[in-house]
């Protein structure tokens, strides 16, 4: 009698799993976790400059390709809007007024905040007391004192009062197409140079003593240290004051629109492209005209902006 023997092949062994759950065929990886995370945290900043810096851009230019005067219903116009500016006599005016307000303001506020914030790091007695004075006016509210301004810019003002000492007589500052956008340069000098000198003084804290040790050991003079050293390392810092100089002048109104009553005069000597805006959009009713001119200034702001970048943006060398 024959046996007949089956043996059982063994069921293939299935893949051995540790004790720690089933086995994840997609594990995402930690850098991928963090992105996640760095995501979702930023998204609320994101959102919040998207609705009130590039929503408005945007909408401006949309608004730029319409006739609209508030009151009536919106008409597209494609870029007439444009066009009607470019041939505009008032709109290169005021072109003119702001590019000759900030190559004027922003070179002269920038040496002299550099100016004060080198003589204010040296040991000198009360220099607290002259950071804080200097820096007074840039928290100060412009439109007080545009105000003062405007009485020290009156024909019987304090400033001709002190010039009629001396022998001058002084003109109508603000009523004198000569004189009245040169009154706000200054007065916006003023204002604005003790906040780049706090800046500055930032930037001038932050370069190493031993350069300035080494320097004075191989025999440069003051002069040489502060060519050769203060202003190259203070380079970043030059590009900052620079940069937000000249977007604060290209965006000038308050001061222009207090000290002109509104009208930019005389002669439109004071009108501003901002302050050209205002008046198309409120006192004109042109919303169009107000949005391309909008357009405008943006662009010319970026295309100015990228120029200095080019220029003072590159990174410092030890």
């Amino acid at each position: 009698m024959t046996v007949l023997t089956t043996s059982k092949t063994p069921a293939a062994a299935s893949p051995q799993r540790s004790g720690r759950g089933p086995l994840r065929l997609f594990k995402p990886s930690r850098r991928a976790r963090d992105a996640r995370i760095g995501f979702a945290m930023t998204l609320p900043g994101v959102a919040i400059l998207f609705l009130f810096t590039l929503g408005p851009a945007l909408y401006a230019f949309y608004l730029s390709l319409f006739s609209w005067s508030l009151l009536n219903h919106m008409h597209y116009v494609g870029l007439s809007n444009f066009g009607f500016l470019f041939t505009s006599h008032l709109f290169w005016t005021a072109v003119v007024n702001t590019v000759t307000f900030a190559l004027v303001v922003v070179p002269t506020q920038t040496i002299v905040a550099l100016c004060i914030a080198v003589l204010l790091n040296q040991n000198l007695p009360a220099k607290g007391f002259f950071r804080l004075a200097f820096f007074f006016p840039a928290v100060s509210s412009s439109a007080v004192i545009s105000i003062i301004f405007m009485w020290i810019y009156n024909k019987f003002g304090i400033l001709n009062g002190f010039l009629s000492i001396i022998g001058i007589h002084g003109p109508n500052w603000l009523a004198n197409p000569l004189f009245a956008l040169k009154a706000i340069m200054i007065m916006n000098i003023w204002t604005t140079s003790g906040y780049f000198m706090v800046v500055f003084l930032s930037g001038l804290q932050a370069i190493p003593q031993n350069i300035y040790d080494a320097s004075q050991m191989d025999g440069a003079s003051v002069w040489q240290r502060f060519i050769h050293i203060t202003v190259p390392l203070l380079r970043p810092t030059t590009f900052f004051v620079v940069i937000m100089g000249m977007i604060g002048t290209l965006q000038m109104f308050d001061q222009s629109f207090i000290l002109s009553g509104g009208t930019g005069g005389p002669l439109h000597s004071t009108t501003t492209i901002v302050l050209l805006i205002y008046q198309y959009i409120f006192s004109y009713g042109k919303v169009g005209y107000g949005a391309a001119a909008t357009v405008l200034l943006f662009v010319l702001t970026m295309g100015i902006t990228l120029v200095v970048t080019k220029w003072l943006g590159k990174p410092i060398e030890y």
